[in-house]
């Protein structure tokens, strides 16, 4: 599907669908080869296919061609939840328009579309409209990203609340495993986007020299570039803090763990001696005094409860219990 906007005093306006003349900036959602071919056509350009776009050299996701810049970054979407979905969306920048491809539906376009139909952002030109779709894209990660430190934090005072270990055992250390895992997960999609995005600043900063009258231009790159690097930085944290996390709750799951083997151990040791009596007198050996001796059977049971009770007394009193 092509979406066609236009700018009209400074607000952007949703075309009628296909390839109006008049679009600045056309978005293509899913396009089938009908959508690519009509568009190439358009452009005068051969656009990336979705195989294109999944490539991971660099010289794939970030080339110039025919007059026109190739930027492929990657994008989360249904971040919201616990199955985020991350995919290669391409940016082609000519001199009129901008045009985007995706096979997904990153929040950041909703965004972008609902934010410039309002007005207040700069879509006066191809090169602007980008800049601030970029924006747009950089500030939705420092939100998600935002989201998970916060989830973090309630893991990490869940993790090390004093009651919280009795409270969550057998299964429920398992849970907060999975929850560390999914938090590490989203924010290692989120490194990755960052660091697309960071490149692309990079490429298009090195373009935007060579070219006359982009002094202000260079001066918004300079100010998000900055901006993705201080976010790529604290996603850097995070991780290191999910790391710690997960390193700190398998611990507690050993430290708990080694409690139940050391109940066992003591168990075994205590009953070992009263198991050793109960079995000297099952022998059935025709010569035992005891066997007729009539206190026999309640000293042998009283030998064993002290043989038991002894063991216990003692680990008590080292404080291995």
């Amino acid at each position: 599907m092509i979406y066609g906007y236009a700018e009209h005093d400074g607000r952007l306006v949703a075309l009628a669908q296909g390839v109006p003349q008049t679009a600045l900036w056309l978005d293509l959602v899913s396009p089938d080869h009908g959508d690519e071919q009509t568009l190439e056509k358009h452009l005068g350009l051969d656009l990336p296919t979705r195989e294109d776009m999944e490539e991971i050299e660099q010289s794939s996701r970030l080339y110039a061609e025919d007059g026109a810049l190739f930027m492929t970054v990657m994008l989360p979407a249904h971040s919201e939840g616990d199955t985020p979905v991350v995919a290669p969306v391409t940016l082609v920048l000519t001199q009129r328009q901008l045009v985007t491809i995706r096979y997904h539906q990153p929040k950041a376009f909703e965004m972008f579309v609902q934010r410039a139909a309002r007005g207040g952002m700069h879509c006066r030109g191809a090169d602007q409209l980008m800049l601030s779709l970029l924006d747009v894209m950089v500030d939705r990660l420092a939100d998600v990203l935002e989201r998970v430190a916060r989830d973090i934090e309630t893991i990490s005072r869940s993790v090390f609340a004093k009651d919280g270990a009795k409270a969550r055992r057998g299964t429920g250390w398992r849970s907060v495993l999975e929850e560390i895992g999914r938090k590490g997960d989203m924010v290692s999609i989120i490194r990755d986007s960052l660091g697309t995005l960071d490149r692309l600043t990079v490429f298009w900063g090195q373009r935007l020299r060579d070219e006359p009258d982009t002094k202000d231009l260079r001066a918004r790159l300079k100010d998000l570039t900055s901006d993705v690097r201080g976010l790529e930085d604290h996603s850097t944290f995070m991780a290191q803090k999910i790391s710690f996390l997960m390193d700190a709750t398998l611990g507690l799951i050993s430290i708990e763990q080694n409690g139940i083997i050391k109940i066992f151990s003591v168990a075994a040791v205590a009953f070992l001696p009263p198991t050793l009596i109960a079995s000297i007198y099952g022998m059935n050996f025709e010569v035992m005094p005891e066997l007729s001796w009539p206190y026999g059977y309640p000293t042998a049971l009283g030998v064993m409860v002290l043989s038991a009770v002894l063991p216990y007394v003692y680990f008590r009193r080292r404080g291995w219990l």
